[in-house]
């Protein structure tokens, strides 16, 4: 009698057992189909972002505007985060870290208020990004430092 209490609990615990698996694997399931279906930006989704950012920092540099020059250069940092981020898998990504020198300078050159340095790392900048076009088979991709700005509901002046 001992033993076919031992078993049939054995039993009702391997049932329990498979069926919170089941249960559990049903919910991992459910969940992983909604990962599947949420919005990744793709690469030239950022880029555009950045190619925006990167001519309202030239705008807000060449007014004096340190503040939203500053601003932009973050916002450069945070999309070049965001590529590494979500579009690890693309080949071209491992080609970023080359950028991040030249935004190092911009910034710097921001932080000591010299619009000749300003100019020139950002001349540097634009180079880079052409570079790394190059590099990654995008070389029809030109940039360029911008000579209208990307929109005029803007203010580029300090306030």
């Amino acid at each position: 009698m001992r033993k076919l209490i031992v078993a049939l609990l054995a039993l009702t615990a391997c049932n329990t057992s498979d069926q919170s698996n089941a249960v559990l694997r049903a919910q991992v399931d459910s969940l992983q189909r909604k990962l599947d279906d949420v919005y990744k930006p793709g690469l030239g989704e950022f880029m555009s972002g950045i190619q925006v950012h990167h001519a309202k920092l030239w705008f807000a540099g060449v007014a004096g505007n340190r503040k939203l020059a500053d601003f932009e250069v973050g916002e450069i940092r945070e999309a070049l985060d965001d590529i590494e981020k979500y579009c690890a898998d693309r080949p071209e990504v491992a080609q970023l870290p080359m950028i991040r020198p030249a935004v190092d300078s911009v910034s710097a050159a921001i932080a000591a208020g010299s619009f000749p340095a300003f100019k020139s790392s950002f001349v540097l900048l634009t180079a880079t990004c052409n570079n790394c076009h190059r590099a990654t088979k995008h070389e029809f991709n030109v940039i360029k430092v911008p000579d209208v700005p990307p929109i005029t509901n803007q203010v580029f002046t300090k306030p």
